[in-house]
């Protein structure tokens, strides 16, 4: 729109701004400080809940799987969270000693132990984290369709960009500089 267009909308831009459309950077920035709140909001949960970082991506997991009627042995844990044996073996013993799991004996193979989250660890992951995931699924709920498939179709695109992995890059992951 030009300014003679503008004065004529009675639009001048002078005492308010006009609306302009996010650039790539405004959007970056939303996405660093959405990762900040999402880092906090953590870092939260772990201090209600009195546990680190692997121990709260531990019960998460297990809860998931849990839901999905699967069971979790020690070495599936450990596999999932990327944990050599004996790490995992202190995790579980950590989390039988807050209460929030318990070893049982897997029911198909005799020698093998599966571990489970207790009722009561499902119930304060929910009492700590409900009202923030029913806030977010109400954002999510109030979007159109068109909306929900842009907004999913964007961070499926920006999940691949962020694990495209350059081919150029040496051996540390540092991409080397054009001649």
């Amino acid at each position: 729109m030009t300014q003679v267009e503008r004065r004529e909308h009675g639009s001048s831009g002078y005492w308010y701004p006009e609306h302009r459309r996010p650039t790539s950077v405004d959007v970056l920035n939303l996405l660093r400080r959405y990762r900040a709140a999402e880092a906090q909001m953590r870092a939260r949960t772990r201090s209600s809940m009195g546990m680190g970082e692997t121990d709260l991506l531990a019960l998460r997991l297990l809860l998931q799987a849990q839901r999905r009627g699967e069971l979790v042995r020690q070495r599936d844990l450990a596999s999932a969270l990327g944990l050599a044996s004996p790490s995992v073996t202190a995790l579980v013993d950590r989390l039988m000693k807050s209460g929030h799991v318990r070893r049982e004996p897997h029911p198909d193979d005799r020698r093998a132990t599966i571990v489970v989250p207790t009722t009561d660890t499902d119930s304060e992951v929910r009492a700590t984290l409900g009202a923030m995931h029913r806030r977010m699924i109400e954002v999510i709920d109030a979007m159109d369709d068109a909306q929900t498939d842009a907004v999913a179709s964007f961070l499926e695109r920006m999940v691949a960009a962020v694990e495209h992995i350059d081919e150029h890059a040496d051996a540390h992951g540092d991409a080397h500089a054009a001649p």
